[in-house]
């Protein structure tokens, strides 16, 4: 008689009732009133149910991905960047002088803006009658440091666009072409977004517009030396963030083509650090118009392979076809991209995945590209396919952070759980990041959105966020009235 079929038989009931009796006890672990939910249900859950301090610290806690639409000297702190000037006497014999009185003096360049900044020995050039007019950084009393710090952000009803470019940009003369304040804030920035859970920056700068302390410029090649020694230090690795650089070029400048192919020179000779080219500057004024550098792109593409470019196109008033020009250009990603929705070609074109939209909200509604969020068309990209990811542009002059793009997401534009991560994974995807960094970075993320699935899945969230401890900047406290 041959057993073996009942044996079989018999063995194979065994791994089926044992394999049935897991299925039950892990239904049975999620059917537990505490047990992690589908995230996407509990984030719903969390934003109907919770406080307005709530959901901002939920989101300040939760993972981020990249920042790819990202100024240097915008994008720091002001209070920051008061203690980095300060220190620069001790750090490299530098110091630096602001205007606080508009004196009686006449002659050519002393046009009146208060608090624009200098270097010590531009101060020591200037007539006696002029100098008084100035006072060391480091001298300022607390009212005029505060008045100072608050002098670089948009910060007042009314202020807008021209306080922006015409005013606050100025006024940080000096102190945004100095080699140890840009290195310095940078970190410090670093240190910032790292905290509230970004992990990769493309900042955008010019590598040859930094001046020393003797008054010598610094080329391009001692920058990015100095710049890699400063990056492999431990305070900055400490802090999670990976950085890769854009050479910005400004878009209106006479001598724009020339420096568009300096910059892909230099991308060229340094691709451990700068991945990218962006062009960026008014886009209301008129000398910088995309089709104006189509034969320039076209001669770099045919000296040049796997150099990202993104432009910033779209900031505008009125509808226009830069849009479609600047993507005629190379472009596989647009900064800001308020006015595409007012080209209906292109937005058919984009949602076939050929470019991402860097998405800028509160950078948007201050410099009154929109009125209110109703005007944004955010949600039409988001929502029809157009690859899209929040970025924040320059986050320090809007005294605001990462945390306050995804909560003005949230609010206004009812954004999911999903649409979150997937803009995160856009901003990932869409980096110009080597690919073993991508893959890297696209790793961690997912890890650590895991992670945060699990500790906010329960019912027990309330009390978990009380581990957290957010940072509100001063836009958080005068738009929602969130302070922690």
């Amino acid at each position: 008689m041959n057993l073996l079929p009942d044996r079989i038989r018999r063995w194979t009931g065994m791994v089926r009732t044992a394999l049935t009796v897991l299925a039950l006890c892990r239904t049975m672990q999620y059917l537990r009133a505490d047990a992690p939910q589908d995230f996407s249900r509990q984030f719903e859950t969390i934003r109907r149910t919770a406080t307005p301090a709530q959901l901002f610290t939920l989101l300040y806690a939760a993972p981020k991905a990249g920042d790819l639409h990202h100024h240097i000297g915008g994008d720091w702190r002001m209070e920051d960047l008061y203690r980095v000037a300060t220190n620069a006497l001790a750090a490299e014999g530098q110091r630096f002088y602001t205007r606080v009185r508009a004196g009686d003096c006449s002659g050519e360049g002393n046009s009146w803006v208060r608090f624009a900044t200098i270097s010590r020995r531009d101060w020591q050039a200037l007539p006696e009658c002029q100098q008084a007019e100035y006072l060391p950084l480091d001298q300022l009393d607390g009212t005029l440091r505060t008045e100072w710090i608050n002098s670089l952000r948009l910060d007042q009803p009314g202020e807008g666009r021209d306080e922006f470019f015409e005013r606050i940009w100025p006024r940080l003369g000096a102190l945004q072409r100095d080699p140890y304040v840009g290195m310095e804030m940078l970190v410090e920035t670093m240190k910032r977004y790292g905290a509230e859970g970004v992990r990769y920056l493309e900042p955008q700068l010019i590598p040859d517009f930094w001046i020393s302390p003797d008054g010598k410029a610094v080329d391009g090649e001692a920058f990015y030396t100095q710049m890699s020694h400063r990056l492999n230090q431990s305070d900055a690795l400490a802090t999670g963030v990976a950085v890769r650089f854009q050479v910005v070029v400004i878009r209106f400048l006479p001598n724009a083509e020339q420096r568009v192919a300096a910059a892909y020179d230099f991308v060229d000779r340094h691709r451990d650090l700068f991945v990218g080219i962006n062009m960026a500057g008014r886009e209301d004024n008129n000398k910088g118009y995309p089709r104006r550098f189509l034969d320039i792109y076209r001669q770099m593409r045919h000296r040049y392979a796997g150099v990202g470019l993104s432009i910033h196109g779209g900031e505008a008033d009125e509808p226009n076809a830069h849009g479609r020009d600047t993507l005629l250009l190379g472009a596989t990603r647009l900064g800001h991209g308020v006015n595409l929705i007012t080209d209906d070609d292109l937005l058919l074109h984009l949602r076939s995945g050929i470019a991402l939209v860097e998405i800028n909200l509160v950078s948007n509604l201050l410099l009154e590209y929109v009125k209110d969020y109703r005007e944004h068309p955010f949600a039409e990209y988001l929502r029809t396919g157009i690859p899209v990811a929040l970025s924040t542009d320059d986050s320090g002059m809007w005294d605001a952070g990462m945390t306050e793009e995804y909560y003005t997401a949230v609010t206004e534009f009812n954004v999911s759980w999903s649409e979150l991560t997937s803009m995160g994974t856009n901003s990932l995807h869409w980096s110009f990041a080597e690919p073993a960094l991508k893959a890297r970075l696209l790793s961690s993320y997912r890890q650590s959105l895991e992670s945060f699935e699990k500790q906010f899945g329960g019912t027990d969230w309330p009390e978990r966020l009380k581990s957290v401890h957010p940072v509100a900047y001063g836009y958080a406290r005068r738009r929602w009235n969130l302070e922690f």
